[in-house]
């Protein structure tokens, strides 16, 4: 059996930007994860000993988000990299950065990466 742990659009208002007015006044970004962990153990139990914690995981993605770097993409390295240290049992995690509003002109949604974190990856 294949299992994930799932957290979808955590928000967070963050001062990432290459441009230094974003650095001042920040933007508003969602993050996502799918973290492969195995589960099965707390199916039977209904212990959270057997799991992945989700609120220890968002402790993390917030302690990174408040972090100002100028690219999303050394955000999500530093997060994943938080994450497999901290985790050992993760085995591989699927994440996501938007910037909600990016300074680039154009009518959208949102701009930002999608990483996936292999536990083969990990330094």
């Amino acid at each position: 059996m294949e299992s994930s742990i799932v957290i979808e659009r955590m928000r967070f208002h963050a001062r990432h930007g290459v441009l230094p007015q974003e650095r001042i006044t920040g933007n508003d970004y969602e993050v996502s994860l799918r973290i492969g962990y195995d589960v099965s153990a707390a199916m039977d139990s209904d212990c959270v000993g057997d799991t992945l914690d989700y609120a220890a995981v968002y402790r993390i993605v917030d302690g990174e988000m408040r972090k100002p770097s100028r690219l999303v993409e050394h955000v999500a390295g530093r997060i994943g990299r938080r994450l497999t240290e901290a985790f050992p049992g993760i085995g591989w995690i699927d994440l996501e950065i938007i910037k909600l509003n990016p300074p680039m002109g154009a009518d959208c949604k949102g701009a930002g990466v999608s990483v996936r974190f292999d536990k083969e990856l990990r330094s």
